[in-house]
């Protein structure tokens, strides 16, 4: 903002002498003030201004609780706060005395910074400063400003005021020792929250303390279980302070670790030492007020909600689905989870049902869920994918995250249902450079890792696993697939989805029509909608036509077929 001069350098105001001394400053608001201090100060420096304009000075000094000198400071900061790095030697040049004798006012910038009317950048060996918006704002609306007010928060403005602290210090704009004071200031003006008392009770020392606090708000607010050196560096001023802790956090030796606060990321099966987490466990100690129970039952389809279909299969996936319903069934998974982990043995169960279009798949999970009676969330896998970058990722965490909830307050344990997963458990991309390539793979990398710690139970559909991951591959427990339906089980869905057709014309279409399941409902649902529109009754040569028609225009022509989905 420039504060427009409209004063005339030797022109007295009414009121006022023509030395300044016998200002009256009713009715004036502290920016008329401010300009006035900027204009005397310019004209004859620091030292003679604070007797000149001995009343405006006492204004400001009075609304802002600074002393005469930072109140000359502060206003030549206001002239300038259109520019966000204003150095000290611009000022020193404006009040036209030397770099050496501003140096001896940077105690008086201090100050200004503490009382949070400035903002000081140090980067490197470079300082500069600037007003922030919200000091700016409340001058011109309210006459003074009043700092923000931390106390009795609710968990979410505490965690938005937490934020706001470390973006500064990663902006250089707090020293460590100003953002410790504001962070225990923050901590001790909220202990009406469960968190600030739990995270208290672990009497940490600063250093970890704020580490954790750091973890707490990537994790809590960024869905963040990724946390690599480049998210804490910048909070130690001393770079041997931050050696020492990344040198225990790589060998495993940090106390924050030792409590089993935060761990080690899983990749493909082995312990990442470069990369953390906030562990499950202090998860839920520590963030459960912040994100409370999701709403996670507007996700479910409920198993009583599913209509029963009979489902026809040939031999061998007959025998492997029913040895997965079997496992399903309450009775049995609840004792094979005991006995897993009695054993130390991963118990999350992940399925993968494969075939083409049309095989069966989908219906099968629905069929699966109604007989075991467990409710299923499914993924819209589009939903997942968003054109911003980041928000992809923080998606699919969100589902993974409302799963576990949803496991942690289902009395059964629901299905996680990804359908048609082709697009995020095909095979990685290898020297990606372009942005949506690396963000495919960190979905990729997100589904691997929740999957190697899975405590429930996901099925997948796909219609091309010829091109899974391999990653993907060793992490499917069980894996299915559907073929396209024998003439057999062809000749068993017509009998099914066409009651009045004659089973010789059902043997007849199956023999001589290799369609799926998936065909055959679609011709049904052709038939029964000319006999609405047309009254038209079944008719053999109307199958055959719209046979041929689905072979001719369907996605299934020349490739193998099968039925359901």
């Amino acid at each position: 903002m420039k504060i427009n001069n409209f004063f005339h350098k030797d022109k007295a105001l009414p009121g006022e002498g023509k030395d300044g001394n016998e200002l009256s400053v009713k009715g004036k608001s502290i920016l008329d003030q401010i300009e006035k201090i900027v204009e005397i100060s310019t004209k004859h420096g620091i030292e003679k201004s604070l007797f000149m304009g001995k009343k405006y000075l006492d204004y400001v000094t009075k609304k802002l609780g600074i002393n005469p000198i930072q109140a000359v400071l502060f206003s030549h900061f206001m002239e300038k706060s259109n520019d966000s790095h204003i150095r000290l030697s611009e000022i020193a040049e404006t009040l036209k005395c030397s770099n050496v004798k501003i140096i001896k006012y940077m105690n008086e910038c201090e100050e200004l910074e503490k009382k949070r009317l400035i903002r000081c950048s140090r980067d490197g060996e470079c300082i500069s400063y600037r007003i922030p918006r919200c000091v700016y704002d409340s001058l011109r609306k309210n006459n003074e400003f009043i700092p923000e007010k931390n106390e009795n928060l609710s968990i979410s403005k505490f965690f938005v005021i937490l934020g706001r602290i470390f973006e500064e210090k990663s902006n250089n704009e707090l020293t460590y020792e100003l953002m410790k004071i504001e962070i225990n200031d923050l901590i001790s003006q909220n202990m009406q929250l469960q968190f600030c008392n739990k995270i208290m009770n672990f009497k940490l020392e600063e250093y970890d303390l704020i580490l954790l606090l750091r973890f707490c708000y990537l994790s809590g607010m960024n869905d963040d279980d990724y946390i690599i050196t480049s998210d804490i560096e910048y909070l130690y001023d001393e770079d041997y302070i931050f050696g020492d802790i990344k040198y225990d956090l790589k060998h495993g030796c940090h106390e924050l670790i030792k409590k089993n606060i935060i761990e080690n990321n899983n990749n493909n099966g082995f312990l990442d030492s470069d990369s953390w987490k906030l562990s499950d466990t202090a998860k839920k100690e520590l963030l459960s007020e912040l994100k409370g129970k999701k709403n996670y039952k507007k996700d479910l389809i409920l198993f009583d909600k599913i209509k029963p279909k009979k489902m026809f299969y040939n031999g061998k996936e007959t025998e492997a689905i029913s040895k997965l319903n079997s496992l399903l069934q309450e009775d049995n998974y609840s004792k094979i989870k005991e006995r897993l982990d009695s054993k130390g043995l991963r118990n999350g169960f992940a399925c993968l049902f494969s075939g083409l279009p049309g095989t069966g798949k989908t219906e099968t999970v629905w069929q699966i869920a109604r007989e075991t009676k467990r409710n299923v969330m499914m993924v819209d896998i589009a939903e997942t994918k968003s054109k911003w970058y980041g928000e992809s990722e923080k998606r699919i965490k969100e589902v993974f995250e409302t799963y576990r909830t949803a496991v942690e307050n289902s009395e059964i344990t629901p299905i996680l249902l990804f359908n048609e997963a082709d697009a995020v458990i095909g095979k990685r991309k290898i020297n990606t450079e372009r942005s949506i390539d690396q963000t495919e793979n960190t979905i990729q990398n997100i589904i691997l890792q929740e999957m190697e710690n899975l405590n429930g139970i996901l099925i997948a559909t796909t219609n091309l696993s010829q091109n899974m991951d391999s990653a993907f591959e060793r992490r499917f427990l069980y894996k299915i697939t559907f073929e396209k339906p024998s003439m057999e089980s062809r000749k068993g869905i017509w009998n099914s989805l066409m009651p009045d057709l004659p089973d010789d014309n059902a043997a007849e279409l199956s023999k001589k029509f290799e369609l799926s399941g998936g065909q055959i409902e679609n011709i049904t649902r052709k038939v029964e909608v000319d006999a609405i529109i047309n009254g038209s009754e079944l008719c053999m040569d109307m199958l055959v036509k719209y046979c041929k028609d689905e072979i001719q225009n369907g996605f299934y022509n020349a490739r193998k077929i099968g039925f359901g989905d």
